[in-house]
């Protein structure tokens, strides 16, 4: 598989860099028949695109998408989905001070150890600028939910070490940080402006709930549903970690606290985040994910450029103060594509699937 492809029955592949003259993906294994809404598409881009508010980069893009190919007369035709969004506001000048040095706590480094050249414009290919395609593909996934009465959603939980205490999502359209929590909210708020104003950056977590999958969803060893949404998180940039259900703090309880009871109504507690042995188990799956700080920042650094020599790092450019801002949407999008991926997979797990198709 490339390494630019995600999925397996439900996959996509994303092109394009920060400052190239587009990005855009490549959606392969949607059904014949879905109704493809564009404009639904282009909200859930306007949900993650950059320049809205003052807790985002300044850097001004329409995020307009243009489907090319696999939708006739609004569904789709069962052929690869191809979509592509021009990029509008590069101010590629603003990377010429950096074109030979490696940024701290960028991938500049690793991309020249692997590759012996980089596109230093934005960060090229490694830039968060790429997320866009994969939210234009999360929303085809999303459409393919929708039918299916599957609904994934996220929000912001946590700014620095400002934890919400309770989580609403229907809020979170409402809130220019996608808060979860109202009541901390302004904090969470007041921690991005201090760190902007700061030249510095912070970063932050975000929830994701899946609400209504199915139980069975994942395989058994090798593509466990736990460990794809692991996967699809860690692939986003600047994430550093992902918990499932309890998480981290599951290694502290014993495992009378840890177990979810079930009742004829089904599961008591949820510790699991809706997974067991790496299948959903048909209660809400919850993730989430942890932002490290935006690496872009506005004070100088040690570093060094291609040649060893040592140097001092000064940036310029628009970036974003708290990524997971923004990531949450990208997150969510991440989900979305993989409980679809597993949907479609999972139709030849029984027998009776495949009879309830073809023996008609």
């Amino acid at each position: 598989m490339s390494s630019n492809t995600f999925g397996k029955k439900f996959s996509f592949t994303t092109f394009g860099e920060s400052h190239g003259k587009a990005i855009g993906c490549v959606v392969d294994g949607v059904p014949a028949g879905l109704e493809i809404d564009e404009a639904f598409i282009q909200r859930e881009l306007d949900r993650r695109k950059p320049g809205q508010n003052k807790f985002a980069t300044a850097r001004k893009e329409g995020d307009t998408i243009e489907i090319l190919s696999g939708v006739f007369e609004g569904k789709s035709t069962g052929t690869p989905i191809a979509m592509v969004i021009f990029n509008e506001n590069q101010k590629s000048g603003d990377y010429d001070s950096v074109k030979d040095l490696f940024r701290p706590g960028h991938a500049d480094f690793t991309y020249f150890a692997k590759y012996g050249l980089r596109d230093y414009r934005g960060g090229g290919r490694s830039s968060a600028r790429e997320t866009a395609a994969r939210v234009a593909a999360g929303a085809i996934a999303k459409l393919l939910l929708n039918t299916l009465h599957v609904k994934v959603q996220s929000g912001i939980c946590a700014i620095g070490d400002i934890e919400a205490k309770s989580y609403d999502f229907e809020r979170v359209a409402k809130s220019e940080i996608y808060a979860l929590d109202k009541n901390v909210e302004e904090a969470q708020k007041a921690a991005i402006l201090e760190a902007k104003n700061a030249h510095d950056s912070v970063g932050g977590a975000a929830l994701v709930h899946v609400v209504g999958a199915p139980a069975g969803l994942g395989e058994p060893i090798y593509y466990k549903l736990d460990a794809l949404l692991a996967e699809a998180m860690m692939g986003i940039n600047g994430v550093k970690g992902v918990e499932i259900g309890e998480g981290f703090h599951a290694s502290s309880l014993k495992g009378s606290e840890n177990n979810d009871a079930i009742t004829k109504e089904g599961f008591v507690t949820n510790h699991s985040g809706g997974i067991l042995g790496g299948m959903s188990n048909g209660d809400t799956i919850t993730c989430k994910v942890y932002f490290k700080p935006t690496p872009s920042i506005f004070i100088a650094q040690e570093t060094i450029d291609t040649e060893g020599n040592a140097l001092t790092c000064n940036l310029k450019g628009r970036h974003d103060p708290c990524i997971a801002v923004r990531g949450s949407v990208v997150a969510e999008s991440m989900a979305a594509l993989v409980i679809a991926d597993l949907l479609l997979l999972n139709l030849g797990a029984k027998i009776e699937h495949l009879k309830h198709v073809y023996n008609r």
